[in-house]
């Protein structure tokens, strides 16, 4: 999972990209940890077509303020541009992958 380094970038991948993850965490955050590997293994198995980022919230806070993230984990989805799917703190994965199916679905027809 490739790492986001300023607000600048994560605006780029925004608009540039047709379907964008972006899995928000801290190094300190266990429970992210342990939720990292399980978000990416969903996104590679299932959504292949869906670019995935990661963005460290201590490294680059103006980007997480201006994503209003307060809590963590969180995994904010994107398709063409718009924020879709947004999941915070206490979340499943497979209640995840549903909300992000059905976007995903519609955008690439799988």
């Amino acid at each position: 999972m490739k790492a986001v380094d300023s607000w600048a970038e994560l605006q780029e991948l925004v608009r540039s990209e047709k379907a964008l993850l972006v899995y928000v965490s801290t190094p300190t955050c266990g429970v992210c940890a342990s939720m990292k590997p399980k978000v990416l293994a969903l996104a590679r198995e299932h959504f292949p077509r869906m670019a995935v980022r990661y963005l460290d919230a201590a490294a680059v806070p103006e980007a997480a303020g201006q994503l209003s993230v307060f809590a963590v984990p969180a995994v904010l989805v994107f398709f063409e541009g718009r924020e879709t799917v947004r999941e915070a703190r206490n979340f499943g994965i497979a209640e995840l992958g549903a909300k992000i199916d059905r976007y995903y679905s519609m955008l690439f027809g799988d």
